[in-house]
């Protein structure tokens, strides 16, 4: 049985939830998100201002997606109301962040600039070293955060690298001299 699946998700005021076609339209004042619904093992209520997913029958894949579905649908109510954000802070002598158009430029201690392009999705804005990624998708603005540190992941002795904010690097004692 899910905790998460059995809690009822609210829909605030200005924001619709509907079922169309095998798919979870969310319509809000910050966009529209469209997820694929699996209906073989799922059913969804929506009732006022409340949706609650629902199992269809006992089987394993039914208590499987139940409350994965159910997080799913709440995260896309909270994103067409407010949007997700992700920070990303480049640290290291010499790397710098540039947006360009549509696209960021890093140059990380490469032997060339590394160039990302940003999805037409998502928004970027580049502050001095710190890169914040926000967009309505919370899978879409995790995985593009994700990429971006996977260029360069921060490393353990000098801390240099792309971290998110808040992020603690376990540091290691260097080489001691004899």
């Amino acid at each position: 049985m899910s905790r998460i699946g059995k809690k009822p998700i609210t829909i605030p005021q200005g924001t619709e939830v509907k079922v169309q076609d095998g798919f979870v339209v969310v319509k809000g004042p910050k966009g529209e998100l469209k997820k694929r619904f699996r209906g073989d093992h799922l059913d969804l209520k929506i009732e006022g201002n409340e949706v609650m997913v629902l199992t269809k029958n006992d089987s394993g894949d039914a208590n499987t997606l139940w409350g994965t579905f159910a997080s799913h649908i709440g995260n896309m109510v909270l994103g067409v109301n407010t949007p997700y954000e992700k920070k990303l802070i480049v640290e290291g002598v010499g790397f710098k962040v540039n947006l360009q158009g549509d696209k960021i430029v890093m140059s990380l201690g490469f032997s060339h600039e590394v160039e990302v392009n940003v999805p037409k999705t998502l928004s970027v804005s580049v502050e001095k070293n710190t890169i914040t990624v926000s967009g309505i998708d919370k899978e879409e603005v995790g995985q593009f955060a994700a990429k971006i540190k996977a260029i360069k992941k921060p490393e353990p002795y000098k801390g240099k690298g792309i971290r998110y904010e808040g992020e603690v690097i376990r540091r290691k004692q260097g080489k001691k001299s004899a």
